[in-house]
C-alpha cells in the first residue's frame, strides 16, 4: 500500500467503524463491519486511490463489501470500479446523486496529475459505476450482521445530493461537514446547507463524532461553528449585495473564509442557490 495514497491506518472512531485518512484529496474513506458483510463509506479518485482504499480495506475484513457513495464529486466515487472488480454489486447513493455520477465524465479532468489513467478513462477500474441502489427522502437501514448502518438525506448543501450513513454513534456526512479547511461551494446551496448543518445538530442525542469527508472526525461543536461561520458570511455577503450591487468584491476581506472560497459562495448566493 502506498504511504502516498494512506496516511497511517485506520482509526476507530465506533464499534466495529472505522475511517482511513488518504493523502490523496485528504479523504476519509469509512468501514464499517458487521458480521455477515461490511460497509465502504468512499472509494477515491480513480484506480491507484481506490486499490490502496480497498486494500485497507481487504487487511480488516475479507467479508463480502457494500459501497455507500457520500456525493457525486469525483474524489468520493471514481474508485468504485475497482469495488466493482472485487465483487460488491451493491452500490448506494442518494437519488439525486445518480444524475451526478453518470455524468462524470466531465470531472475526468479533476484526476489527470494524480491519476492519469482514469483521466484518459484507459484501464479495466477507471470506468464509471453508477450507484445501483438509492435513497430518497426515506431513511434506509443496510444490515450487515449484527451492525447495520443508516443512510439518510437531510438536505441540499454542499451539494443537491449528499448523503450521510450513521453507524451507531458515527455519522459520516461527507462534505456536508470540513475540517481543516473552508467549505467548498462550487455546487452548493448555502443557505440550506446552513439549515442542514443545524438539523445535524438537533441530533446530538443521537450521534457523538462526525466524520467529515476530509479531515479530522469532529464533535457536535464544530458542527454549530461551522453553521453559524456560514450564515454569518451570507449575512456579510447579502449586505455587501444590497450597499454595492456593482462591486460585491469589496466584501471579501471581511469574510469569514478565504478569497476563493468567499468569491465561490457570493457567485452560488448571486445564482439563487
Amino acid at each position: 500500500m502506498s504511504q502516498a495514497e494512506t496516511t497511517d491506518g485506520w482509526h476507530q472512531v465506533g464499534p466495529q467503524t472505522y475511517v482511513l485518512a488518504t493523502g490523496t484529496y485528504l479523504l476519509n474513506a469509512g468501514l464499517i463491519v458487521g458480521s455477515a458483510r461490511a460497509a465502504v463509506v468512499d472509494t477515491g479518485a480513480g484506480p491507484r486511490h481506490g486499490l490502496a482504499i480497498l486494500d485497507a480495506v481487504r487487511s480488516m475484513t475479507q467479508l463480502p463489501l457494500v459501497v455507500i457513495n457520500t456525493h457525486a464529486h469525483f474524489d468520493h466515487f471514481f474508485g468504485n470500479a475497482v469495488f466493482a472488480a472485487d465483487g460488491v454489486e451493491e452500490f448506494w447513493s442518494h437519488e439525486a446523486a445518480v444524475a451526478g455520477i453518470s455524468a462524470g465524465e466531465s470531472q475526468r479532468h479533476f484526476v489527470a496529475e494524480p491519476e492519469p489513467e482514469m483521466a484518459a478513462a484507459t484501464g479495466k477500474t477507471t470506468a464509471l459505476v453508477v450507484p445501483n441502489r438509492t435513497v430518497g427522502a426515506d431513511c434506509v437501514t443496510l444490515e450487515l450482521g449484527d451492525r447495520s448502518v443508516e443512510l439518510f438525506h437531510l438536505g441540499r448543501g454542499h451539494t443537491d445530493n449528499d448523503l450521510l450513513a450513521a453507524a451507531g454513534p458515527v455519522v459520516f456526512t461527507g462534505d456536508l461537514i470540513e475540517e481543516g479547511a473552508d467549505p467548498a461551494f462550487e455546487d452548493a446551496y448555502p443557505r440550506e446547507w446552513v439549515q442542514t448543518l443545524e438539523q445535524l445538530a438537533r441530533l446530538q442525542h443521537r450521534y457523538d463524532i462526525f466524520v467529515p469527508g476530509h479531515g479530522r472526525p469532529v464533535g457536535i461543536d464544530h458542527v454549530r461553528v461551522q453553521a453559524s461561520t456560514m450564515s454569518r458570511a451570507i449575512r456579510i455577503a447579502t449586505q455587501a449585495k444590497r450597499e454595492a450591487p456593482a462591486d460585491t468584491t469589496k466584501a471579501i476581506p471581511i469574510m469569514p473564509y478565504a478569497p476563493v472560497q468567499a468569491r465561490e459562495l457570493m457567485g452560488r448566493l448571486r445564482s439563487g442557490a
